[in-house]
């Protein structure tokens, strides 16, 4: 592996990855970029072609082609695939590399991807990305874990990483951003919930207003139709990162805190591209000021 990677390769060509390009093809240290996406042979080929093409990224048609001879990989799928998309890559031995593991997943899951990424011959990094993609691409804040010694660490600061290390093991940073979503992820789902069903009751004016009186500081009005457009918009996959955190509050011991987690994915996966045409009219107290 040289002193500075010079070839990246994602497991994954969505949102995040599309970000990471963007603003690491602004830097001055000049990059490669490969990429393997389930899309590729399904109905979305076309679109995920253009945004490679757009971007000067090499697709491949397997996950092992695009990570072989890669300085870094880059798994950035959805949740419930995080497992099950590094086996084909991992099946035989790589070269040396780094993979950041930036999915939103449990401990466990960070573990069991940690040891398949080292005994193929990989040095594996747990990155949590805490805060959204955009504007800021890599430079995002994250959470990182792992093996942060060497080619990890000097790529995170030879491009601007934004980045806190936590220590040597991986579900480190794991576990911190499953227990915000749980709390960040449920306050949308509370809302949301709580004034769909006040609106179904007729009296969604009435219960908006007595919240925005009882919790001034919130800014209830604009941080609700945020809400909405978040579920709407993402509401399917934060339900899988939402199932991810009730796995980790079963493996720190907390039962009804899974169970939670479970009601929490339940509401955003049911208003999922449905959220926006649910919203009430919550009277004068949502018009802001």
């Amino acid at each position: 592996m040289p002193e500075t990677p010079t070839t990246v390769a994602f497991i994954g060509f969505g949102e995040a990855a599309r970000a990471f390009v963007d603003s690491l093809r602004a830097d001055t240290a000049p990059l490669r970029f490969r990429a393997y996406d389930i899309l590729i042979d399904g109905a979305g080929a076309a679109a995920l072609a253009e945004a490679a093409a757009a971007r000067d990224v090499v697709l491949h048609h397997s996950a092992r082609e695009a990570v072989e001879g890669a300085d870094i990989v880059v798994s950035a799928v959805t949740a419930g695939a995080a497992q099950e998309a590094l086996m084909p890559a991992y099946a035989a031995p790589l070269g040396p590399h780094v993979l950041f593991d930036v999915n939103s997943v449990s401990t466990g899951v960070k573990l069991a991807n940690a040891a398949t990424v080292r005994g193929a011959g990989g040095a594996y990094v747990d990155m949590a990305v805490m805060a959204p993609v955009h504007p800021n691409g890599h430079r995002t804040p994250v959470l990182v874990a792992g093996d942060l010694e060497g080619p990890a660490q000097r790529f995170l600061d030879l491009h601007g990483f934004r980045f806190e290390a936590l220590g040597p093991d991986p579900g480190q940073a794991a576990v911190v951003k499953m227990l915000r979503s749980m709390f960040v992820k449920g306050l949308e789902a509370i809302t949301v919930q709580t004034l769909v069903a006040a609106g179904e009751a007729g009296c969604a004016p009435r219960v908006f207003a007595s919240l925005v009186r009882s919790f001034p500081g919130f800014d209830l009005p604009v941080l609700s139709e945020y809400f909405f457009e978040r579920l709407d918009r993402h509401g399917r996959r934060r339900a899988e990162e939402l199932r991810e955190v009730a796995r980790t509050m079963q493996e720190l011991g907390f039962a009804p805190g899974g169970c939670l987690a479970e009601g929490i994915a339940e509401v955003q996966a049911h208003f999922a591209g449905a959220a926006l045409q649910a919203r009430p009219d919550l009277g004068p107290e949502a018009v802001k000021g």
